[in-house]
Protein backbone atom coordinates (compact mmCIF):
# COMPACT_ATOMS: atom_id res chain seq x y z
CA UNK A 1 0.00 0.00 0.00
CA UNK A 2 1.70 3.40 -1.15
CA UNK A 3 2.78 5.57 2.11
CA UNK A 4 -0.20 7.79 1.40
CA UNK A 5 -2.94 5.62 2.61
CA UNK A 6 -1.21 4.03 5.07
CA UNK A 7 -3.46 6.36 7.63
CA UNK A 8 -6.63 5.30 5.16
CA UNK A 9 -7.24 1.91 7.52
CA UNK A 10 -7.09 3.43 11.17
CA UNK A 11 -9.05 6.78 10.01
CA UNK A 12 -11.70 4.30 9.17
CA UNK A 13 -11.24 1.85 11.95
CA UNK A 14 -11.68 4.95 13.80
CA UNK A 15 -14.84 6.46 12.39
CA UNK A 16 -16.51 3.20 12.60
CA UNK A 17 -16.29 2.83 16.03
CA UNK A 18 -16.75 6.01 17.18
CA UNK A 19 -20.29 5.73 15.12
CA UNK A 20 -20.82 2.67 16.64
CA UNK A 21 -19.83 3.72 19.84
CA UNK A 22 -22.40 6.42 19.89
CA UNK A 23 -25.64 4.75 19.25
CA UNK A 24 -27.64 5.17 22.55
CA UNK A 25 -29.68 2.02 22.90
CA UNK A 26 -30.77 3.15 26.24
CA UNK A 27 -32.58 6.33 24.63
CA UNK A 28 -33.64 4.27 21.87
CA UNK A 29 -35.06 1.40 24.09
CA UNK A 30 -36.93 3.46 26.65
CA UNK A 31 -38.50 5.78 23.66
CA UNK A 32 -39.85 2.63 21.54
CA UNK A 33 -41.08 1.51 24.68
CA UNK A 34 -42.97 4.53 25.60
CA UNK A 35 -40.74 5.30 28.77
CA UNK A 36 -40.24 8.76 27.58
CA UNK A 37 -36.83 10.55 27.08
CA UNK A 38 -34.09 9.36 29.57
CA UNK A 39 -32.50 11.96 30.03
CA UNK A 40 -35.35 13.42 32.14
CA UNK A 41 -35.28 10.79 34.52
CA UNK A 42 -32.90 9.98 37.59
CA UNK A 43 -29.51 11.22 37.08
CA UNK A 44 -30.43 11.83 33.17
CA UNK A 45 -27.75 9.18 32.25
CA UNK A 46 -28.12 7.18 29.20
CA UNK A 47 -27.15 3.95 30.76
CA UNK A 48 -28.38 0.58 31.72
CA UNK A 49 -28.37 1.61 35.63
CA UNK A 50 -30.63 4.80 35.02
CA UNK A 51 -33.04 2.85 32.48
CA UNK A 52 -33.76 0.56 35.61
CA UNK A 53 -35.12 3.79 37.37
CA UNK A 54 -38.28 3.55 34.67
CA UNK A 55 -39.08 0.21 36.20
CA UNK A 56 -38.46 -1.40 33.45
CA UNK A 57 -35.76 -4.57 33.97
CA UNK A 58 -36.23 -5.93 30.31
CA UNK A 59 -35.24 -2.34 28.99
CA UNK A 60 -32.13 -2.50 31.81
CA UNK A 61 -30.59 -5.50 30.75
CA UNK A 62 -31.39 -5.06 27.12
CA UNK A 63 -29.49 -1.90 27.33
CA UNK A 64 -26.63 -2.86 29.22
CA UNK A 65 -25.91 -6.30 26.67
CA UNK A 66 -26.42 -3.86 24.15
CA UNK A 67 -23.78 -1.31 24.94
CA UNK A 68 -21.42 -4.35 26.30
CA UNK A 69 -22.06 -5.85 22.54
CA UNK A 70 -21.24 -2.62 20.44
CA UNK A 71 -17.83 -2.05 22.30
CA UNK A 72 -17.00 -5.94 21.35
CA UNK A 73 -18.41 -5.40 18.02
CA UNK A 74 -16.33 -2.33 17.10
CA UNK A 75 -13.16 -4.46 18.22
CA UNK A 76 -14.46 -7.62 16.51
CA UNK A 77 -15.16 -6.51 13.27
CA UNK A 78 -12.27 -3.90 12.65
CA UNK A 79 -9.93 -6.76 13.83
CA UNK A 80 -11.01 -9.31 11.30
CA UNK A 81 -11.37 -6.45 8.30
CA UNK A 82 -8.31 -4.59 9.33
CA UNK A 83 -5.78 -6.47 11.46
CA UNK A 84 -3.98 -4.15 13.95
CA UNK A 85 -6.65 -1.65 14.20
CA UNK A 86 -8.84 -3.44 17.00
CA UNK A 87 -7.41 -1.29 19.75
CA UNK A 88 -8.20 2.14 17.78
CA UNK A 89 -11.82 0.85 16.90
CA UNK A 90 -12.04 0.49 20.90
CA UNK A 91 -11.20 3.60 21.88
CA UNK A 92 -13.13 5.40 19.35
CA UNK A 93 -16.21 3.76 20.00
CA UNK A 94 -15.65 3.95 24.13
CA UNK A 95 -15.13 8.06 22.82
CA UNK A 96 -18.81 7.29 21.00
CA UNK A 97 -20.69 6.16 24.17
CA UNK A 98 -19.14 8.85 25.96
CA UNK A 99 -19.70 11.41 23.77
CA UNK A 100 -22.33 10.76 21.23
CA UNK A 101 -22.40 13.68 18.46
CA UNK A 102 -26.13 13.05 18.15
CA UNK A 103 -26.99 13.63 21.54
CA UNK A 104 -24.54 16.79 22.19
CA UNK A 105 -21.66 14.88 23.24
CA UNK A 106 -23.84 14.07 26.42
CA UNK A 107 -23.57 10.28 26.63
CA UNK A 108 -23.01 7.36 28.88
CA UNK A 109 -20.55 6.68 31.47
CA UNK A 110 -18.95 3.52 29.51
CA UNK A 111 -18.86 0.58 32.04
CA UNK A 112 -21.08 -1.62 30.02
CA UNK A 113 -19.26 -0.56 26.73
CA UNK A 114 -15.41 -1.10 28.34
CA UNK A 115 -16.83 -4.78 29.37
CA UNK A 116 -17.26 -5.60 25.78
CA UNK A 117 -14.07 -3.95 24.39
CA UNK A 118 -12.43 -5.62 27.49
CA UNK A 119 -13.98 -8.86 26.25
CA UNK A 120 -13.34 -8.73 22.51
CA UNK A 121 -9.40 -7.39 23.32
CA UNK A 122 -8.82 -10.50 25.72
CA UNK A 123 -11.73 -12.69 27.10
CA UNK A 124 -10.39 -13.37 30.37
CA UNK A 125 -9.39 -9.98 31.41
CA UNK A 126 -13.41 -9.36 30.41
CA UNK A 127 -14.24 -12.27 32.33
CA UNK A 128 -12.51 -10.68 35.41
CA UNK A 129 -14.29 -7.40 34.56
CA UNK A 130 -17.67 -8.57 34.71
CA UNK A 131 -17.03 -10.69 37.89
CA UNK A 132 -15.67 -7.30 39.61
CA UNK A 133 -18.61 -5.29 38.09
CA UNK A 134 -21.46 -7.67 38.70
CA UNK A 135 -19.75 -9.17 42.19
CA UNK A 136 -19.44 -5.96 44.36
CA UNK A 137 -22.59 -4.80 42.42
CA UNK A 138 -24.65 -7.19 44.89
CA UNK A 139 -22.26 -6.85 47.75
CA UNK A 140 -22.63 -3.19 47.75
CA UNK A 141 -25.57 -1.91 45.73
CA UNK A 142 -23.89 1.11 44.14
CA UNK A 143 -23.80 0.84 40.68
CA UNK A 144 -20.79 3.65 40.49
CA UNK A 145 -18.50 1.44 42.89
CA UNK A 146 -18.86 -1.36 40.85
CA UNK A 147 -18.49 0.01 37.61
CA UNK A 148 -15.54 1.79 39.21
CA UNK A 149 -13.85 -0.89 40.35
CA UNK A 150 -14.19 -3.17 37.16
CA UNK A 151 -12.61 -0.77 35.27
CA UNK A 152 -9.80 -0.12 37.43
CA UNK A 153 -9.55 -4.12 37.92
CA UNK A 154 -9.29 -4.44 33.87
CA UNK A 155 -6.00 -3.03 33.27
CA UNK A 156 -4.82 -4.93 36.77
CA UNK A 157 -5.78 -8.48 35.06
CA UNK A 158 -4.65 -7.67 31.56
CA UNK A 159 -0.85 -7.03 33.75
CA UNK A 160 -1.85 -10.32 35.89
CA UNK A 161 -2.13 -12.37 32.82
CA UNK A 162 0.65 -11.16 30.73
CA UNK A 163 -1.30 -9.41 28.12
CA UNK A 164 0.68 -6.19 28.35
CA UNK A 165 0.10 -4.65 25.19
CA UNK A 166 -3.49 -4.06 26.10
CA UNK A 167 -2.81 -2.59 28.98
CA UNK A 168 -1.99 1.44 28.09
CA UNK A 169 -5.66 1.24 26.17
CA UNK A 170 -7.16 -0.04 29.46
CA UNK A 171 -5.55 2.40 31.74
CA UNK A 172 -7.06 5.21 29.17
CA UNK A 173 -10.36 3.81 29.29
CA UNK A 174 -10.21 3.04 32.97
CA UNK A 175 -9.38 7.15 33.89
CA UNK A 176 -12.14 8.18 31.65
CA UNK A 177 -14.58 5.74 33.45
CA UNK A 178 -13.52 7.67 36.52
CA UNK A 179 -13.72 11.57 35.23
CA UNK A 180 -17.12 10.82 33.96
CA UNK A 181 -18.13 9.11 37.75
CA UNK A 182 -16.44 12.70 39.36
CA UNK A 183 -20.24 13.64 40.67
CA UNK A 184 -20.40 9.59 42.31
CA UNK A 185 -17.08 10.21 43.53
CA UNK A 186 -18.23 13.31 45.24
CA UNK A 187 -21.59 11.43 46.65
CA UNK A 188 -19.57 8.78 48.10
CA UNK A 189 -17.35 11.16 49.40
CA UNK A 190 -20.26 12.96 51.23
CA UNK A 191 -21.92 9.65 51.85
CA UNK A 192 -25.23 10.57 49.80
CA UNK A 193 -24.50 8.26 46.75
CA UNK A 194 -27.40 5.84 46.27
CA UNK A 195 -27.67 2.75 46.27
CA UNK A 196 -29.51 0.70 42.87
CA UNK A 197 -32.93 1.17 42.90
CA UNK A 198 -33.14 4.90 44.22
CA UNK A 199 -33.82 7.91 42.30
CA UNK A 200 -30.10 9.13 41.33
CA UNK A 201 -26.56 7.73 40.39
Amino acid sequence: MPTEYLWAAPAAALLFGYLLGSIPFGLILTRLAGAGDLRSIGSGNIGATNVLRTGRKGLAAATLILDAAKGFAAVAIVEAVSPGNGAVAAAAAFVGHLYPVWLRFRGGKGVATMLGIALALSWPVGLVYALVWLGLLAVVRISSVSGMSAAVAAPVAAAVLGRFEIVPLLIALALMVLWKHSANIGRLLSGTEPRVGTSRG
